[in-house]
């Protein structure tokens, strides 16, 4: 048994698959802690996990900033919103992370014996493990190395060739540095490091070639063939759920109903505009006579910002394990781990991709055949904006091609099991490596 400390930051996508993950490794035998945020407090919990808090809730920052024209998604590496400049964005980014540094020293404890690190904590988390002599293994959700196949999943999802690929992946990597730079600094000098720059720090671990197991599937990123070996793709880990977990009955009434609804949701994502997309949403759900749910999110999407609709239903909080094989299809912000719950629902998705990583993996659905062409959400608006939503509705719902490529590709997703190969894995870790004293 291994005491094993789980570190994620961000909105609930970039935190949820690491309670399902951390679930199975608590069922294998392990003590399982995962430090992230206060609002994961309840999720954390209901897992069966320690929670240990981490600084900077995304959610607690939203909420302050909602209604006063400045609500964004989180201010952190490889995630920038909205029309701002680069360098307001870039400081958000370099705060929010210099918070979380701080946090990250609180929650290591002595008896710690072993780190998984998220993309975002992961090159703090570089700096416990050296300061403690703890063995870590990163586990990122999306992929961050540079590669000839596949341009950054940040710079919008557009190839630039193999050679442009590779030098701007490069490039990414010389940003992150830059936003580590100060958190790595303070984080060094509060555990009696010798000082080293987060480029020095990487460039390190990469040459130690230590092994890094990406949670996505090869169905919708095959690994890249210029990787090194170490970096491994091994399948998504599923957000936890209870094994009892039903649909809430209103949501049972709604699809006995009628015919199978849209799911629509946002996610962390379009703070602030809750009124307009349920507006625009709900035209378009009646255009292309389709019933929908709408899933409030950051948004604050309701049915109640619309006229009375028999045919429109809001709901909180659903695991989408549950609620998206119900779907006749699924509209959302295209994030890594909500793109994937559609593919393994086996419903086609409209990809309405906002910032980030989002167009890459709109672009990734779009190209397996599971998804319309992808919505840029700056496009959601104007006179057209209302047919053109309409139109993928249909698309998605009344394409038995598209539907039967999602079949495909859920059957094959069925067939991987993530959080056995990071079971696998901590096990050759820990067996190899001694506890810490």
């Amino acid at each position: 048994m291994t005491k094993i400390l789980i570190t994620a930051a961000g909105s609930y996508g970039d935190i949820a698959p690491y309670t399902g993950l951390g679930a199975r490794l608590r069922t294998a035998g392990h003590e399982v802690a995962l430090a992230t945020h206060d609002s994961y407090a309840s999720l954390v919990r209901a897992a069966g996990l320690e929670f240990r808090r981490l600084p900077a809730d995304p959610r607690t920052r939203h909420a302050a900033t909602a209604g006063t024209g400045d609500a964004r998604d989180t201010a952190q590496p490889g995630r920038p919103s909205g029309p701002s400049g680069n360098r307001d964005l870039m400081r958000q980014a370099a705060a929010f992370i210099k918070e979380l540094g701080g946090g990250l020293a609180d929650a290591a404890r002595e008896d710690t014996g072993l780190l998984l690190l998220s993309a975002t904590t992961a090159p703090l988390g570089h700096h416990l493990a050296e300061a403690h002599g703890i063995p870590y293994l990163d586990l990122p959700l999306v992929p961050g190395a540079p590669t000839g196949d596949f341009a950054p999943v940040v710079s919008g999802g557009r190839s630039l060739g193999r050679w442009g690929n590779r030098a701007a992946g490069r490039l990414s990597l010389r940003i992150i540095d830059r936003l580590y730079a100060d958190a790595s600094r303070d984080l060094r000098a509060r555990l009696g490091l010798p000082p080293a720059t987060p480029r020095t720090v990487r460039r390190r671990t990469e040459a130690a070639g230590r092994p890094v197991l990406h949670g996505f599937s090869e169905v919708l990123v095959p690994r890249p063939t210029d990787w090194r070996p170490g970096l491994d793709v091994v399948g998504n880990w599923w957000p936890w759920h209870a094994p009892d977990a039903r649909l809430p009955p209103v949501v049972e009434d709604f699809l006995a109903a009628g015919p199978p609804p849209v799911f629509i949701g946002f996610g962390s994502m379009a703070g602030g505009e809750g009124e307009r997309l349920s507006t625009l949403v709900a035209a378009a759900l009646r255009r292309a006579k389709v019933r929908g749910i709408l899933q409030s999110g950051w948004a604050g999407l309701s049915a109640g910002h619309t006229s009375a609709d028999a045919d429109l239903l809001t709901i909180g909080e659903v695991p989408h394990a549950l609620l998206f094989p119900r779907m006749a299809a699924v509209v959302h912000h295209c994030g890594a781990g909500t793109a994937a719950a559609g593919v393994r629902a086996g419903v086609p998705t409209v990809p309405v991709p906002v910032t980030a990583d989002q167009p890459f993996w709109a672009a990734r659905l779009a190209s397996l055949g599971v998804a319309t062409a992808p919505i840029p959400f700056k496009e959601l608006s104007g006179d057209r904006a209302v047919a053109r939503l309409s139109h993928a509705l249909t698309q998605a719902t009344a394409a038995p091609a598209r539907r039967d490529h999602v079949r495909t590709a859920a059957r094959r997703l069925a067939t991987e099991d993530g959080a056995a190969k990071v079971l696998k894995a901590v096990t050759r870790l820990t067996e190899a490596e001694p506890p810490p004293n």
